[in-house]
């Protein structure tokens, strides 16, 4: 959304905002001793650095001489940290993005130091060049301020402050209280007219203080946490957004003496009539694409529907690159974007929506957020929430999500970044239809079919041939790596630490054709364990499932494994001869109580060589918090049961 004209408040109105909930914050560049002396975080010992104070407040005003946009917001921050070791230098490395279109949000304001202490205990204060504190344009939309502290090093304190002015409510943004360092004060004040009604809510699972009175005629709402643990990111995780401690204020409704009260609130129909109206997404999607000459010659006597969006998604990936900016908006335009091949993901996918209903298609735009940018709440009615549009073509009774600025992801596979997610799919643009849509996959799996050839030798060395095929969601997720990397490719998938493999050959098929298997083949060597006469050895190989990643009693976070996983592997050891197996571990089948975690394991001793048979399925691809205690004991028994050694020794 682009606003063409609003009034702007004399800055004069906004000095002086923070005293209402900020006194107790010492002056800028006012530093104690103690803190300068801190050798670590009295709460968090390992941490690199720790935010001293973090506090921000957001004053509203409320024009009343204006008939339309008659709400300014500004935003008021202050940083202060402390850097404890090397590892959190790059703390002082700072980034504010904004909103630069049509001078939406403008930074003002900008003081930053760093401060240090010299051997005789003097303070040293370095203030950061004005000159070298630049804008950055991000894209037509956005852009960021950035800036470096100069003599930054371990024992250092950063701090800065600035100013945000913004039209309308761009500066009321969702307030994060937590890091990935410790933070000993964060706090974040609301400071509306009482016309104005300001919902929010915390969310997370430490007791948020709260505040709310009313001071010199104004609203005001404060928000604080103390000790604020550093995140920590589990694995498996959806998105950091969803678990960090926060809050989401929005305005609810607008009320005038002896006046019903306006309700504020957006409803999901009128954002959508915005959107299609907008210059940015709506209208170009009505602008005409001119097909290329060999793009028209492709298509040319092709009838079948999945066959001309198979073409065409095809010739998109191939011909238009993605200039790394995500956003649903055509910033630029399509047009331009063809004319130049190269474009944002909206840009990108509102060309392959074209196209695709230029062919007579049943194609349409599919608004998403991605697991890095977080869930969508769905009774939330916020544009915002999404950050990235795509094509929804329906052929017959299947459908297919579709991402021309991946340039990996087949056409019969969702974007791994948006699948068990929610999506909304604006259809019909006459009457401004829509309808939520979730994005599941029920047919495609994590799929890795694993067999092994191999001979021990007498020195108890182990050298066989494994061929490894990687199929759906697993060929997608390898075949990105393969791309960047053949070489860190093998060491992330087949040189996992503690097997101590090595690796003498490797080579791969199907790289081209994405409607195929990954097949790919090695040759490799590993020692075998030996202790009292004994050798051992797993049967555990190329799986990737070596190391139990849930060894945690506690988790805070839902486990998401991105999609269905399904894993065989088929494993044939020969010993040598004057050698015999030890009594097998026994044959298995184990279940979660809930029957969405299947595992088998069958061996088989014919003389001296062994077959092992190797199953797990996970029919689920989720697991909430609250199912984590059956989830961790199955995981604890399950990675015993995988990494069982087979054992021989000397006859």
């Amino acid at each position: 959304m682009v606003i063409k004209s609003i009034f702007i408040i004399p800055a004069i109105l906004f000095s002086g905002i923070m005293v209402s909930a900020q006194k107790d914050i010492p002056s800028f560049g006012k530093v104690d001793k103690a803190d300068l002396e801190m050798k670590q975080c009295s709460f968090d010992e390992a941490a690199e650095a720790v935010v001293l104070f973090d506090v921000a407040e957001v004053y509203c005003f409320l024009n009343h001489n204006s008939n339309s946009n008659f709400i300014t917001t500004q935003f008021e921050r202050r940083v202060r940290i402390k850097i404890l070791n090397n590892k959190g230098l790059y703390h002082a490395n700072i980034r504010i993005p904004f909103v630069s279109d049509n001078d939406i949000e403008e930074i003002k304001n900008l003081t930053a130091e760093t401060i240090n202490q010299d051997a005789n205990g003097n303070i040293i204060v370095t203030k950061v060049d004005k000159n070298s504190i630049y804008i950055k344009k991000i894209n037509t939309r956005f852009s960021e301020v950035v800036f470096a502290f100069p003599e930054v090093k371990a024992g250092s304190i950063i701090e800065y402050q600035y100013k945000e002015e913004a039209k309308w409510l761009y500066a009321l943004k969702n307030w994060f209280f937590q890091k990935n360092i410790p933070i000993i004060l964060s706090r974040y004040t609301l400071n509306f007219p009482p016309e104005l009604a300001v919902s929010a809510k915390p969310k997370g699972i430490l007791k948020v203080e709260t505040t709310h009175n009313f001071t010199d005629g104004r609203d005001i709402k404060i928000f604080e946490l103390k000790m604020v643990p550093a995140f920590k990111k589990e694995p498996f995780i959806t998105s950091d957004i969803d678990y960090l401690q926060q809050v989401k204020p929005y305005l609810e409704s607008f009320e005038m003496a002896g006046r019903d009260p306006i309700n504020l609130l957006k409803k999901w129909k009128d954002i959508v009539n915005h959107l299609l109206e907008d210059e940015y997404f709506g209208v170009q999607l009505k602008k005409n694409i001119p097909k290329t000459s060999d793009l028209e010659a492709k298509l040319v006597n092709i009838n079948d529907p999945y066959k001309r969006m198979v073409i065409i998604y095809d010739y998109i990936k191939k011909n238009i690159q993605w200039n790394e900016i995500d956003g649903i908006w055509a910033l630029d335009g399509v047009r331009s974007a063809w004319k130049e091949k190269k474009g944002t993901t909206g840009e990108i996918n509102l060309i392959l929506v074209n196209l695709l209903k230029d062919a007579e298609l049943d194609a349409w735009p599919i608004l998403v957020s991605t697991r890095e940018n977080g869930r969508i709440n769905m009774n939330l009615a916020d544009e915002n929430q999404f950050n990235k549009v795509m094509a929804y073509v329906t052929i017959k009774d299947k459908y297919y999500v579709l991402d021309a600025s991946n340039k990996h992801t087949p056409v019969q596979l969702i974007p791994l970044e948006v699948l068990y997610s929610d999506g909304l799919l604006i259809q019909k643009f006459s009457n401004n239809s829509w309808y939520w849509k979730s994005l599941s996959d029920q047919l495609n799996y994590f799929n890795n079919s694993i067999v092994i050839q191999a001979n021990i030798d007498e020195k108890g060395i182990i050298q066989g041939d494994a061929i490894i095929n990687s199929s759906h969601y697993s060929r997608l997720n390898r075949i990105q790596d393969l791309k960047i990397s053949k070489e860190k490719f093998i060491e992330k998938f087949y040189m996992p630490s503690e097997n101590n493999i090595t690796i003498d050959s490797f080579k791969v098929s199907n790289t081209d054709i994405d409607s195929l298997p990954l097949i790919q083949y090695c040759k490799f060597k590993q020692p075998v364990n030996s202790s009292g006469g004994f050798h051992y050895f797993s049967a555990n190989l190329f799986s990737g499932l070596e190391k139990n990643p849930f060894l945690d009693d506690t988790r805070y976070s839902d486990v998401f494994f991105g999609a269905r996983q399904l894993y065989t592997i088929d494993a044939f050891f020969t010993i040598p001869s004057g050698f015999s197996f030890d009594a097998l571990p026994e044959n298995m089948l184990m279940r979660l109580p809930d029957t969405s975690i299947v595992f088998s394991r069958y061996s088989s001793i014919n003389e001296n060589k062994l077959a092992v048979r190797i199953e797990l399925e996970f029919k689920k691809p989720f697991y909430t918090a609250e199912e984590y205690d059956a989830f961790h004991e199955f995981y604890k028994k399950l990675f015993s049961l995988l990494n069982e050694q087979y054992v021989y020794k000397k006859d």
